[in-house]
């Protein structure tokens, strides 16, 4: 077993560059997480960045992700394809702190631009000579699956261990019983060596044992267990008594 630890993890801590910021009045400085951002010290295996939708997870994860490399949309360190450029300017005002280890693998999964990164495969696969790059997702289009097959595709064949992966919302298309296999998946991966920063609204994927919860409010960034989080409060309160939540809703 090669669990990381506080010693050999690769990204250790995230600052905000406050003397870089002359206002906090638009986006994506008007994030309730950067107006009452604290610093970040990430788990060696893994750690959720969880929350309500317009907290600011994606845009977070994004400029995390920029900051070390990768490209937008998402991929390894050597996609560097744009089909659209909305990204944030959040990196800019961003410092990480990185261990002493380098990962031998990663890749930023982003569940909404996934479909650009298959076709971003398939461009090039049609243009290079040598061993296709498909081959290590598994061998066939990634557009010739399900949404959800695909993205296994990519959990299961493309990730090797040793690796920094950082996800987004990687649940989107994945049904209850897939998630659970992706749960065990990056069980693998922790024992390899790997570090994982994953957004998500799946109880079920912020259950990992050895991780940490951070979760995004309007108060800022809070570090909770997962029964705290109100992704887990919510569904608890709908399978104990769906009926007397139902009568709130629908009167």
């Amino acid at each position: 077993m090669t669990l990381l630890d506080h010693d050999t993890q690769y990204v250790r801590e995230l600052h905000l560059k406050r003397e870089n910021i002359s206002s906090f009045h638009e986006f994506p400085l008007n994030l309730p997480v950067i107006q009452k951002f604290q610093e970040i010290l990430f788990h060696p295996n893994i750690t959720y960045i969880v929350g309500e939708n317009g907290m600011g997870k994606s845009t977070l994860l994004e400029g995390i992700s920029i900051s070390l490399g990768f490209n937008p949309e998402g991929g390894t360190l050597n996609f560097n394809f744009s089909s659209y450029d909305s990204h944030s300017t959040l990196d800019q005002y961003l410092k990480l702190i990185k261990g002493v280890y380098r990962p031998k693998d990663s890749f930023f999964f982003r569940a909404e631009t996934f479909y650009n990164v298959a076709t971003n495969i398939e461009d090039l696969d049609s243009e290079l000579g040598g061993p296709r790059i498909i081959d290590s997702y598994g061998g066939k289009s990634l557009h010739e699956q399900s949404h959800g097959e695909s993205f296994f595709a990519a959990f299961m064949n493309r990730f090797q261990g040793n690796g920094l992966y950082i996800l987004d919302e990687p649940e989107a298309a994945l049904s209850p019983l897939r998630q659970l296999s992706l749960l065990s998946r990056i069980h693998e991966l922790v024992n390899e060596g790997s570090q994982f920063i994953i957004s998500t609204h799946s109880p079920i994927i912020m259950a990992y044992p050895h991780s940490k919860i951070i979760q995004l409010s309007e108060e800022g960034v809070k570090e909770v267990t997962l029964e705290e989080t109100n992704h887990y409060m919510i569904m608890q309160q709908f399978f104990e008594d769906r009926d007397r939540l139902f009568h709130h809703l629908f009167r």
